[in-house]
């Protein structure tokens, strides 16, 4: 084996991408959304040096079964998210797939509740519709 060849898999980079570890340990598969069923509303510390509740969701994934914690953004958006509903999640969006923010271990956000947009429903734009 050549000597670059052998030394390549001292790189932590390589191996990643070589043995695909980011897709294995992704809950979304390498997909840019998901559907899930919301489980449970759950508040979550800032970290230091803010002091806010962040209000997230527990879902469940329909594709897999995993289980992911997903940040509700907006004012009030928490009220038109009711367990048992179907959300589409998508990546927050940080720095090599990890949290983003003052929100620790939450890497995922809502931006569909029952095939409404989170976004029009706390704009007062349209109201959530029955499943």
């Amino acid at each position: 084996m050549k000597r670059r060849k052998k030394f390549r898999w001292n790189d932590f980079k390589f191996r990643q991408r070589a043995l695909k570890l980011r897709e294995k340990a992704d809950p979304l598969e390498g997909a840019h959304q998901a559907r899930g069923i919301v489980l449970e509303k759950v508040q979550i510390e800032a970290k230091q040096p803010n002091s806010a509740m962040r209000k997230c969701v527990k879902v469940q994934l329909l594709k897999n079964g995993k289980q992911v914690t997903a940040f509700v953004p907006g004012n009030n958006a928490i009220k038109f998210i009711d367990e048992h509903d179907e959300v589409i999640i998508e990546r927050i969006g940080g720095k090599q797939g990890r949290a983003k923010g003052d929100i620790p271990g939450v890497r995922f956000k809502v931006i569909k509740v029952n095939d409404q947009s989170l976004e029009m429903l706390v704009r007062g734009r349209i109201e959530k519709g029955r499943r």
